[in-house]
């Protein structure tokens, strides 16, 4: 008896660390902030692309992360932004080509002399072929006009165009950035929300663990009672216990069901389609990493860092363009063509013009757009420094969430183990005779929550890593690598 009972006192001691951590662990969970709509953020929508069938869609993580950076809302606006500047950039190309156009046109024209200054008195003064003077000239006079004509047209040095132009540059650049920026937070987004949905799943089964457990206690109650060695009020708390527990159940599973809608709608999926997670919760030790060797990979891949970068150099750009608008600029323009009269056979004209102009006197406006331009470039100036900061604000808090989440880890497998062992205890008493089936069902229950606690552990583990991969600017490219898959 004496060893049965040491191996009891042992048993219940596993249980209580284990749901000591449990309370940890469900502190840790409540503090999550809930799920995020597409409504104020683009990210957490899509572009549906088919409708939903009655088929399972088995999804991996791998999978869910490729559709969403096919169909994500926020990826699909970066995209569009970006051709939009480079639509505007060639725009300001055409500036600095030559334009050449072609024109022909043929027509029947009547022309009023009198309106365009001849009179008889002035026809008079001309003489006829024999000598004479013209009596009878025509004022109305009508002919036939042919002709086609080749337009060239070119800006040969403009300072505000060439300025304009490193300027679209920057800002193609810019957009090239934010683009890239947006499949980071797609990646981010869609893993999250995945690793969401595989603990919300976790979750249904403890809960559903939990009810068995009540149900069992239930039974017994009812038992006990029937047999008069308990009371009715004993009876009345197992039913309350278990349908409290079924509210548990229902609340775990709707919380999943919101997850993966979440998910479907960042990844293209449709809301009713049926989806299986593939993968559950990957874990992978990530290697010790200091400051500023996570700083040094930051500034040369964090897209938005390089951003600001080029906002800067399109800034500095604008300002040399609006004080060069001080320069001469010098275009050129000319055409060439025939024409044919009446049938009267053809004759080739030409025009060739050079234009030079050069800016007086514009002081107040010139002023004015150099000063704007130079509050612009401060502005732009000031917000990269505050991101170098920034920056070295997400690293270091990323490192300690990854090494706090870590620790969590740990401690969540060590409960398991001591579930697991609490567990082979109270199996072995069973099959001994020694005690009923409820201490069983009770460390069965221990040990899923135990599990559930690990997927909770596990969950921020990875989140504080991807997190770490964000802010070093390398997500997109490595988050197989920081989950450990």
């Amino acid at each position: 008896m004496a060893v049965d009972l040491r191996r009891q006192v042992t048993s219940r001691q596993m249980c209580a660390v284990v749901f000591a951590f449990t309370l940890f662990a469900a502190g840790w969970a409540g503090a999550q902030a809930a799920n995020p709509s597409s409504v104020s953020n683009p990210f957490f929508g899509s572009v549906t692309v088919e409708p939903a069938n009655g088929q399972l869609l088995r999804l991996s993580l791998d999978d869910a992360i490729h559709r969403g950076l096919e169909n994500n809302l926020g990826l699909r606006e970066a995209e569009s932004g970006q051709k939009m500047l480079q639509g505007e950039r060639n725009q300001v190309l055409q500036q600095l080509l030559p334009t050449i156009t072609l024109t022909g046109d043929t027509g029947f024209y009547e022309h009023n002399l009198a309106a365009q200054g001849f009179s008889p008195s002035l026809a008079s003064k001309f003489s006829g072929p024999a000598g004479g003077a013209i009596t009878n000239f025509p004022l109305i006079t009508r002919d036939t006009l042919t002709q086609g004509q080749v337009h060239f047209e070119q800006t040969l040095f403009s300072g505000p165009v060439i300025a304009g132009w490193k300027a679209a540059g920057a800002a193609e650049r810019v957009a090239y950035y934010a683009r890239m920026s947006a499949e980071g937070d797609v990646v981010q987004q869609v893993a999250v929300s995945y690793l969401r949905a595989i603990t919300a799943a976790s979750s249904v089964d403890n809960a559903r663990a939990l009810m068995a457990e009540d149900q069992v206690a239930l039974e017994h109650a009812r038992e006990a009672h029937q047999a008069g060695t308990v009371a009715n009020l004993d009876l009345l708390r197992a039913q309350v216990e278990v349908q409290a527990q079924q509210q548990e159940v229902i609340d775990a599973e709707n919380n999943l069901d919101k997850d993966l809608i979440l998910l479907k709608r960042e990844i293209g999926v449709a809301p009713g389609q049926k989806v299986d997670l593939t993968d559950r919760a990957p874990y992978g030790e990530l290697a010790t990493q200091t400051p500023e060797e996570v700083l040094a990979v930051a500034y040369r891949n964090r897209q938005d860092y390089q951003n600001l970068l080029n906002q800067v150099v399109e800034d500095k750009a604008l300002r040399k363009a609006y004080r060069s608008q001080r320069l001469p600029s010098l275009r050129f323009k000319g055409y060439y063509g025939i024409s044919t009269v009446n049938g009267a056979g053809t004759h080739g004209n030409f025009a060739a013009i050079g234009t030079l102009t050069v800016p007086i006197f514009r002081e107040a406006r010139l002023r004015g757009d150099r000063d704007a331009a130079q509050a612009q470039l401060n502005a732009a100036t000031a917000q990269l420094a505050d991101m170098r900061a920034k920056i070295d604000e997400q690293v270091r808090d990323a490192l300690m969430d990854v090494a706090t989440t870590a620790k969590l880890v740990d401690v969540a497998r060590s409960n398991v183990e001591l579930a697991r062992e609490a567990l082979g205890d109270e199996t072995e008493r069973v099959n001994a005779g020694v005690d009923n089936n409820l201490p069983l069902v009770t460390a069965q229950a221990t040990l899923a929550a135990a599990q559930n606690n690990l997927v909770e552990s596990l969950y921020q583990y990875n989140v504080a890593k991807l997190g770490l991969a964000r802010a070093a600017g390398v997500l997109e490219a490595q988050y197989r690598a920081y989950l450990g898959r």
